[in-house]
C-alpha cells in the first residue's frame, strides 16, 4: 500500500515535454542554419567533435533528473505496519454493466464512463463501509472482492471496459448470483448490491433472482444510465467513430434506457431505483439510504504507519544532475580517451 502526500507537485512534470519541445525546435533551427552556412563535408571538418548522440543523451538525463525531483516533491509513502482495526459499516457490491450498449453516448461522455463517475463519487463519500466490484455483460466476472481499500477499488474501476468480457448481452441475473457469493455468511453485516446499467436485460429471471437474493439478506438498488429516447452504439477506432452498430437488416441499432426492468429488480429486493443522470442526486440518495441502515462492526486490516520514500527520488535526481555536469558537460582527459561518443572520428 502506498500514499502520495503532495499530488499537486505532479504539475512540475510539464517541464519534461517543454524541454523535449525546446530541444526538437533547437535541433531543427540548428539544422536549417548550418545548411545555409556550409555543406555537410565542410561542417564535419569544422566540427570534428560534434556528437548528436551526446546531445540526445544530455536531454534524456535532464528529463530523468526532473522526473525524479518531481516525484521527490510528491513524496510517495509505503505502508510498513499492518494492523487490525474495528470498523462499523455496510458491505456494498457494485455490479457494473460493461456490455456494448454502454458505449452509447446519449448521456455524456457515454454510459460506461458515466457509470464509472457515479461509482467513484459514491465511494468518495463512504466512510468505513466495505466495497466490492463485479463486471457483467452476457456473464458476470468478479473484479474486486469485498475490501476497505477504496484506492484499489477506484483503480480497478477505471480499468473496466466493454472488451473485458467476450460474452455479450446484459445478464443482470448473473451479476446478482455472483454478488450473493461476495458476502461472508459468518459476518452478519448489512448487504447492499448496487446495479449500474441501462436496463437492457436479455434474461428473463432477473426479478426472481433478485427476490431470492433479498431472502438471503441482500438489498438491491439500481441506477439507470442512458436516455429513454435511446441512442446508437458507436463503433470506434483510435477514438474516431467509424460507424454505428447495425442489425441483421442493416438498420442502425438504437439502445434505450429500460427503467421498468431496473425498477422491477429493485422492488423485488426491497430496494429502490435511481436515475443516474444527475451525479449529485445519485450520491445524495445512496448516502441517505446507507445512513438509515444499521452499521455492523467488523475487523479490517489497514496500514497504520507509512514511511517516506522521497529521499530515493531526490538521490537519483541529484545523481542525474551530477551525471549531466561531470560526464556530459566537461571534457576530461580520461573521458576523451574512452571516446564514448565517437568524438575523435
Amino acid at each position: 500500500m502506498y500514499q502520495l502526500e503532495e499530488k499537486i507537485w505532479f504539475w512540475t512534470l510539464v517541464v519534461i515535454p517543454v524541454i523535449i519541445l525546446l530541444f526538437l525546435g533547437l535541433q531543427f533551427w540548428r539544422y536549417k542554419t548550418q545548411n545555409k552556412f556550409a555543406d555537410k563535408a565542410l561542417l564535419k571538418k569544422l566540427s570534428p567533435n560534434k556528437s548528436t548522440f551526446k546531445t540526445v543523451l544530455k536531454v534524456v538525463v535532464l528529463c530523468l533528473a526532473f522526473l525524479c525531483l518531481s516525484l521527490a516533491l510528491v513524496n510517495p509513502k509505503i505502508g510498513t505496519k499492518l494492523e487490525t482495526v474495528k470498523r462499523e459499516g455496510v458491505d456494498i457490491v457494485f455490479a457494473l454493466d460493461v456490455s456494448k450498449s454502454m458505449l452509447a453516448e446519449d448521456i455524456a461522455p457515454n454510459r460506461l464512463e458515466k457509470s464509472k463517475q457515479l461509482v467513484t463519487q459514491i465511494v468518495n463519500n463512504l466512510a468505513s463501509d466495505r466495497v466490492g466490484i463485479i463486471a457483467y455483460a452476457g456473464a458476470a466476472f468478479p473484479q474486486l472482492p469485498i475490501t476497505t481499500d477504496y484506492a484499489s477499488a477506484k483503480m480497478f474501476l477505471q480499468s473496466m471496459n466493454t472488451d473485458m468480457l467476450s460474452s455479450q448481452g446484459t445478464a443482470i441475473s448473473e451479476a446478482i448470483k455472483l454478488a450473493s457469493t461476495y458476502f461472508d455468511d459468518e459476518e452478519q453485516t448489512n448487504r447492499v448490491l448496487i446495479i449500474i446499467s441501462d436496463g437492457e436485460d436479455h434474461g428473463q429471471e432477473a426479478e426472481a433472482i433478485a427476490e431470492a437474493a433479498h431472502n438471503e439478506g441482500v438489498r438491491i438498488f439500481t441506477i439507470g444510465v442512458g436516455d429513454v429516447k435511446g441512442g446508437p452504439i458507436p463503433e470506434k477506432r483510435n477514438g474516431v467513430v467509424l460507424n454505428y452498430k447495425k442489425d441483421s437488416q442493416g438498420e442502425t441499432v438504437i439502445t434505450k434506457l429500460n427503467e421498468d426492468t431496473l425498477k422491477a429488480i429493485a422492488e423485488a429486493a426491497n430496494g429502490a431505483y435511481i436515475n443516474g443522470k444527475n451525479t449529485a442526486n445519485v450520491v445524495e440518495n445512496i448516502r441517505d439510504i446507507l445512513n438509515t441502515m444499521d452499521k455492523t462492526e467488523f475487523e479490517a486490516k489497514q496500514f497504520a504507519d507509512f514511511k517516506d520514500q522521497f529521499q530515493w527520488f531526490l538521490g537519483f535526481g541529484i545523481f542525474f544532475l551530477l551525471l549531466d555536469v561531470f560526464l556530459l558537460e566537461r571534457k576530461t582527459a580520461w573521458l576523451k580517451k574512452l571516446n564514448l561518443f565517437n568524438e575523435n572520428f
